[in-house]
């Protein structure tokens, strides 16, 4: 459906702006300076800064979300969507379980290397597990990692991660990084 206003003597087409604004999104995201896109799409250098200032959700640090074995596992992957969080992996104990015995070791293996090398791109990732799990994120990660233990390892049941407590987390991690 096309919207058209009337702006005292013009006709302004909304789906004529949704679509440049999302081609200026698009190009920014894809790395293009603001005068660059400015410069391709004809528009105001200064308009693409005020556009991105109207949407921004979160400045700084890009934050990464890692646990198991989590009871409320959907409650605080609502929390981390509505936080913002770049990247998140979230898993109950049979979740884990069915992960590991539906692979081969050199499957499993490529999959681990690959999700540890995805998760050191962030700058802080916030682990959710046993004692044990925890001191190994910390260990193989290079990057900040923040850690809510919830039991000793091992841990062979899914355990009731507080919202609360993430919520406090996530941002304490955000002011932090402003």
């Amino acid at each position: 459906m096309v919207n058209f206003y009337r702006v005292q003597d013009k006709i302004i087409s909304r789906q004529k702006i949704d679509s440049v604004v999302s081609r200026i999104l698009e190009m920014r995201a894809r790395g293009f300076s603001q005068q660059e896109v400015a410069d391709r799409l004809g528009v105001d250098r200064t308009f693409i800064s005020r556009l991105e200032g109207i949407g921004e959700i979160r400045k700084g640090a890009s934050i990464a979300v890692v646990g198991f074995p989590i009871l409320n596992k959907a409650e605080i992957e609502e929390i981390l969507r509505k936080e913002g969080v770049d990247r998140f992996l979230l898993m109950t104990e049979e979740e884990r379980i069915n992960y590991v015995q539906t692979k081969t070791g050199a499957e499993l293996l490529n999959e681990l290397m690959n999700l540890i090398s995805e998760f050191r791109k962030y700058d802080v990732v916030v682990g959710i597990g046993s004692d044990v799990r925890l001191k190994l994120i910390k260990g193989i990660l290079d990057n900040e990692v923040i850690g809510i233990e919830i039991g000793e390892s091992p841990l062979t049941e899914d355990k009731w991660v507080d919202p609360a407590e993430v919520k406090k987390v996530l941002q304490a991690v955000k002011s932090a990084r402003r």
